[in-house]
């Protein structure tokens, strides 16, 4: 492989880990778990394994898609059942998503992983919007065991 292509890979991983960096902070600026760190990880890492499955013949859908799945597997531990509630069913959807942000980039596709991290800041501000809680409160089911991951 020529220096030009390892130098636009180069620049592939690092919007990566900035555009998850950034999904990071939100959420640790909210006193999450997974912060800035588990955020950047997860966003490089996908990233590397699609660089990785593209250079590899025949086996570009393979990869990415065990990528998807372990991000699934992943979630699926962040998931946790405290008095009758779900909760992390937020970090464990912004994490997966994450996952395509890394992708996307991992591919080329700046603008959407650019938008797709602009999309998850956007969907965890919802929260942070005056009244949201109020109007979520009021249209929330009582019976419903499925809360949201503040």
């Amino acid at each position: 492989m020529d220096w030009n292509a390892e130098l636009v890979l180069s620049i592939r991983i690092l919007l990566a880990a900035i555009l998850g960096g950034v999904i990071g902070w939100e959420r640790e600026n909210h006193n999450r778990d997974a912060g800035v760190r588990t955020y950047m990880a997860v966003a490089v890492g996908a990233c590397a394994f699609s660089i990785i499955s593209n250079h590899v013949p025949g086996e570009t859908t393979r990869i990415a898609s065990q990528v998807v799945a372990g991000m699934g597997f992943i979630g699926a531990g962040v998931i946790l059942q405290v008095k009758g509630r779900v909760q992390g069913l937020t970090t464990a959807a912004t994490l997966w998503a994450t996952a395509a942000v890394g992708m996307a980039s991992a591919f080329g596709m700046y603008l959407l992983s650019g938008l797709t991290a602009l999309i998850i800041l956007g969907t965890l501000s919802l929260h942070h919007v005056p009244g949201w809680a109020k109007f979520v409160k009021k249209h929330h089911a009582p019976t419903d065991p499925i809360e949201r991951d503040e």
